[in-house]
């Protein structure tokens, strides 16, 4: 375990929060460039994601929190003041979708998954600096998500809206989601962002919220059958495909059992800490020999490659089984695979992780080392989640 809180602690401050620090700043428009791609080219002209910086907010902020290193502050600083002067529509509430290089709004839609990583950017941004107003950017971001995207007839969250919050035809996060009312991928990041606004604030009306979220998990998403997760719903939650994302299984069975902890009720945490361990096993079936874990199957298709988030997910979903069941064989496999990310994912002479490997293990460089999608948060996340997770602090100096 000491090494591996070891590693985890270098590979974050020594390689992945150093490269956005020294390569992702934007200092001639303000926030962070919009993309670097695979072969490490700058595209200073890229347009710039909400995604992004939430998760820089987000990563940077939860890095000051731990670690105390004025550097992640300013960073955080960086992401929650440009989000609040250029990503806020200040007019209509909530977050644009996508900004130009210079910072002008070029796609205004709503999707309630961006709306949810602002919550949880603005959230952990309270937890690292004790400021008010960003207290109140969360509670804001919680409301406006429950007046808008919840549905009062069938439970749960529509998935985009137009500017002005009204309904609208392309609700996919991505060219390769399916075109649907309500999703697996943004509920799941709506419940992370209430679980931390729980930590920061034991209200009511979140209590309520998260418990809704959590009983949509168990009754609606995840198939009682395999007890992987449907991911494309409509309104009525009649499943609309039959994908199963490996990474999304093990990333869900985490987020869940933190989401049922902070609720604090012995009999719901006790459910949950089963329902978790079920659907980590049934992502469990894309692990491979070599530790890593593969990205989806449909029917008889599947596609072995092994994506940079998923595998981050894996170790953090195997260390979070460890602690919740006590057995060894989950730590194991999460050497395993933090074995697989050192050897194959970490680029060790231009920064950060590869997006992805392929079956035969040539590394994917056509996709971004820093873009849109591309973030400092699933790895960020992992290499913190024994710290997160109630083992020992990996910082030096923690138990000093």
């Amino acid at each position: 375990m000491e090494l591996l809180e070891k590693e985890l602690y270098e590979e974050l401050t020594g390689n992945i929060l150093p490269f956005w620090i020294d390569k992702m700043q934007d200092t001639e428009n303000g926030g962070f460039w919009g993309r670097i791609d695979g072969n490490n080219v700058f595209h200073k002209e890229a347009n710039k994601g909400a995604i992004l910086n939430a998760r820089i907010l987000w990563t940077y902020s939860s890095a000051y929190r731990i670690f105390k290193n004025p550097d992640y502050l300013k960073m955080a600083e960086r992401a929650y003041h440009y989000i609040l002067e250029c990503f806020l529509d200040k007019e209509c509430g909530g977050l644009y979708w996508e900004l130009d290089y210079l910072g002008i709004p070029v796609n205004t839609k709503k999707q309630t998954y961006v709306q949810g990583f602002a919550l949880y950017g603005f959230s952990e941004f309270y937890r690292a600096t004790g400021k008010p107003e960003a207290l109140e950017m969360a509670k804001q971001f919680f409301y406006l998500i429950e007046k808008y995207a919840y549905d009062p007839v069938n439970g749960g969250y529509f998935e985009a809206f137009t500017r002005d919050w009204q309904p609208i035809e392309d609700m996919r996060l991505s060219e390769k989601d399916a075109n649907e009312k309500k999703t697996m991928n943004t509920h799941l990041h709506v419940l992370e962002s209430y679980t931390n606004l729980l930590r920061i604030r034991q209200d009511s009306e979140v209590k309520v919220a998260q418990q809704k979220l959590v009983r949509t998990f168990i009754d609606k998403i995840q198939d009682r059958n395999t007890n992987h997760l449907k991911l494309f719903f409509d309104e009525n939650w009649v499943s609309k495909s039959g994908i199963i994302s490996y990474g999304h299984d093990i990333e869900a069975s985490w987020l869940l059992y933190e989401a049922a902890e902070v609720l604090n009720e012995p009999l719901l945490m006790e459910e949950i800490r089963q329902k978790s361990l079920e659907i980590l096993e049934a992502a469990l079936e894309g692990l491979q020999p070599d530790g890593s874990l593969i990205y989806e199957s449909e029917g008889t298709h599947i596609d072995v490659e092994r994506h940079w988030w998923v595998q981050a997910e894996a170790v953090a979903g195997l260390v979070y089984a460890y602690r919740s069941s006590g057995d060894k064989k989950y730590l194991n496999k999460a050497k395993d695979c933090w074995g697989y990310i050192q050897k194959h994912l970490i680029d060790r002479k231009s920064g950060e992780w590869y997006w992805s490997v392929g079956a035969h293990g040539n590394r994917n460089f056509s996709e971004d080392k820093a873009g849109f999608w591309k973030c400092p948060y699933h790895n960020s996340r992992m290499c913190m989640c024994l710290r997160n997770h109630g083992f020992h602090m990996f910082h030096p100096m923690a138990n000093k």
